[in-house]
């Protein structure tokens, strides 16, 4: 399960990280509730998210072509340097009093500007920190690594928002950087595998796009976590609007939340960290079960069994992130990892832009309950689709067999069908 921990080059890698992450989910509730206590609109922090995640929807194939191009180390370094000053700026207005709402939707724009590189070279920098045998393993661990930082930074956070406020949030996660840098700036470079960077050159992002439009294991992995990311994924509208309009509670609330979430979406992170081969099929089955978890959720009569099944949709939305993103990095060439990864952020975050807002608008005027369970409804109709897609592309024909010491439900080649017939 921890493999990929034995190198040194990675253990210097996820230390930092874990560290930063945590202060990302500082500032991402702190961020969300900043806003709805500034305007008490969902569908303001509907635009907030929107914002942070508009970049990659309009740039994000460049980044990945800057990705396969660059030196990923010190492109990383650069990266991680602007992250931690646009947390500063944020703190920086906030405890002068002087925040707001601009403000924060335009830290949100830069962040997410600086993502556009960081995202894809961060993802295709794991190759080479562990090679090959172990990038299954490294991509699950870096998002069990995520998904750790996230049960311990919103639940400071809540607390940091109920004490002093917002703006120590903002601080703690601008100075939180220094761990990934130094991580960054020792590691031995001798030990890294050497991948094929892409030269300068005309066509770059068309041949990114025309690669993975000839390979069905990538696009339809792909389209899946689009619709996924895009409807599906819309937590800080959803938890937020809850917590205000439902159960009428305050940050704290919040917080704890979103830690119920971050246990599942942990193991499921090492669930699939201990499987080490990533299946089409496992992506499937988690996107059609987080769907009807969240309709479930959505009208759940309670706050303990809302809370409660807020774990298991956390479990399968991270095995649906952590399935594609092995899935897709395995089957892609070292050279276009790049340019692919940056395909794949784009429409899982870059999807945010388009499905915020709708789903904001959507939870002011219907309830909570509404926008939840519609968000549910298009994930699990879009993991129907691209599971169907995917059969008819792999040549497989559902089989049911009632008898007894058989399996009963399995999916197999039609020439295997037409033989057992």
């Amino acid at each position: 399960m921890f493999s990929s921990l034995k190198i040194r080059n990675y253990r210097l890698f996820a230390t930092g990280q874990v560290v930063s992450n945590t202060g990302t989910w500082m500032q991402r509730i702190a961020q969300d509730w900043l806003v709805l206590s500034l305007t008490g609109s969902a569908s303001a922090v509907g635009i907030t998210v929107a914002l942070q995640f508009l970049p990659m929807l309009l740039f994000g194939l460049y980044g990945g072509v800057l990705a396969d191009r660059l030196p990923k180390r010190q492109l990383l370094v650069a990266t991680q340097s602007a992250m931690a000053l646009t947390g500063l700026a944020l703190a920086a207005l906030t405890l002068s009093g002087h925040v707001q709402v601009w403000h924060v939707y335009l830290t949100a724009f830069l962040l997410g500007l600086v993502t556009v590189v960081d995202n894809p070279a961060r993802q295709s920098f794991v190759a080479e920190m562990v090679g090959p045998e172990q990038l299954s393993n490294a991509v699950s661990l870096n998002s069990a690594n995520f998904q750790s930082a996230r049960l311990v930074g919103p639940a400071v956070a809540g607390v940091l928002i109920t004490a002093v406020g917002s703006g120590y949030a903002f601080l703690l996660n601008g100075l939180s950087f220094i761990a990934p840098l130094a991580g960054l700036l020792l590691m031995r470079t001798g030990e890294l595998h050497k991948i094929e960077r892409a030269p300068r050159g005309k066509g770059q992002l068309r041949e990114g796009l025309k690669y993975v439009a000839g390979r069905p294991e990538l696009i339809w992995p792909i389209v899946l976590v689009g619709f996924i990311g895009t409807f599906g994924f819309n937590f800080p509208i959803w938890l937020s609007a809850f917590v205000n309009n439902v159960y009428h509670s305050g940050a704290s609330t919040y917080g704890l939340l979103n830690t119920l979430m971050a246990a599942g979406s942990l193991a499921g992170a090492l669930l699939a960290a201990r499987r080490g081969t990533s299946r089409l099929r496992v992506l499937v089955a988690a996107g059609m079960l987080f769907g009807v978890l969240e309709i479930v959720t959505a009208f759940a009569p309670q706050f303990w069994i809302f809370a409660v099944l807020l774990v298991p949709i956390g479990m399968f939305g991270l095995t649906v992130n952590v399935t594609a993103n092995a899935s897709i990095q395995m089957a892609t060439e070292p050279a276009m990892r790049g340019r692919v990864m940056s395909l794949f952020m784009m429409v899982f975050v870059g999807g945010t832009p388009l499905g915020a807002p709708l789903v904001g608008w959507i939870t002011d005027t219907y309830g909570p309950r509404i926008g939840f369970a519609a968000g549910g409804a298009v994930a699990l109709v879009a993991a129907i689709g691209v599971g169907v897609m995917l059969a008819r592309v792999g040549g497989l024909r559902l089989k049911i067999d009632l008898r007894r010491g058989r399996r009963h439900v399995e999916f197999v080649r039609r020439e295997e069908l037409a033989t057992a017939a």
